[in-house]
């Protein structure tokens, strides 16, 4: 039983470390491979954090069971010894993680540049933004710009989102964009916080009342993704969810003029020719 704890503390990083390593196997992991370029990158900094992360945890437990192994009691005499402890040590285990932060902040500076800061976004998706977002308990409000409209500069972008055109397209919890296509839609909160969030392409932004946020994405290819709040807004949070559709350009077009179309319908159904005199007795 003397060296039991150490054998115990050993054998459950060891289960850890296998399990983790078979979770992919069964599902347990991402839902699937990111669907955007950006979050390809996104991906590839989770797993050096995750490689990182492992390696201390690894190194950790070994020392653990080296020192638990090594000074368990065996009930013979033996003298303590006591230590004031060792700077060298202490530098190595403050300036070492200290080094690793640094270098994860360096490594991901580009990465969180591009999609954070408006200067480094897709020019032509900033200057014809996809729509506007308005996250409300509990669902998404989406607006488009008029079907065939081009703004012409920034100063009309800013008129749209303060002043909405009679031709605007309007609808909820479903956003059709173009893919293989930089696209930036404007985020909105007309209540409490809210945050916009496409797991499949590792997008998240919260949406804060008072703010109107840029947000860019890209869609690697036509495909259904799934929009979700990620920020706890109520108690109908967990049923704020919404749906990307990714389409080719074409088809988005023909979308927004269907939807405009059925948008202006008033009911009365188009004139037909009138029926010839005796036509069907």
């Amino acid at each position: 039983m003397r060296r039991f704890w150490a054998l115990f503390f050993l054998a459950w990083p060891i289960v850890a470390i296998a399990w983790s390593w078979a979770a992919p196997s069964y599902g347990w992991w991402f839902y699937r491979p990111a669907q955007s370029p950006l979050g390809q990158e996104i991906d590839n900094l989770f797993y050096l954090i995750l490689v990182i992360v492992t390696t201390v945890f690894i190194g950790t437990n070994l020392a653990l069971f080296y020192v638990l192994w090594k000074f368990s009691d065996d009930g013979s005499p033996r003298k303590g010894s006591f230590s004031h402890g060792s700077h060298i040590l202490e530098m190595v285990w403050t300036v070492t993680p200290a080094g690793v932060l640094l270098f994860i902040s360096l490594y991901q500076m580009d990465v969180w540049a591009r999609f954070r800061m408006t200067k480094n976004f897709d020019k032509e998706a900033v200057a014809q933004p996809l729509a506007e977002i308005t996250a409300r308990q509990f669902e998404w409000r989406i607006r488009y710009p008029a079907p065939g409209r081009k703004f012409q500069n920034k100063a009309e972008i800013e008129e749209w989102l303060k002043r909405p055109s009679r031709d605007d397209v309007y609808t909820v919890n479903e956003l059709h964009c173009p893919a293989n296509k930089p696209v930036l839609i404007h985020l909105r909160s007309e209540d409490v916080l809210h945050s916009f969030f496409i797991p499949d392409l590792r997008v998240k932004q919260d949406a804060v009342p008072g703010l109107v946020i840029p947000v860019w994405f890209e869609a690697s290819k036509a495909d259904h993704y799934d929009l979700i709040c990620a920020e706890l807004c109520g108690w109908g949070h967990y049923k704020m969810k919404g749906r990307i559709s990714a389409e080719s350009d074409a088809d988005f077009q023909t979308y927004k003029r269907e939807l405009a179309a059925k948008q202006a319908f008033d009911g009365v159904p188009a004139k037909t020719e009138t029926k010839k005199e005796g036509e069907g007795q």
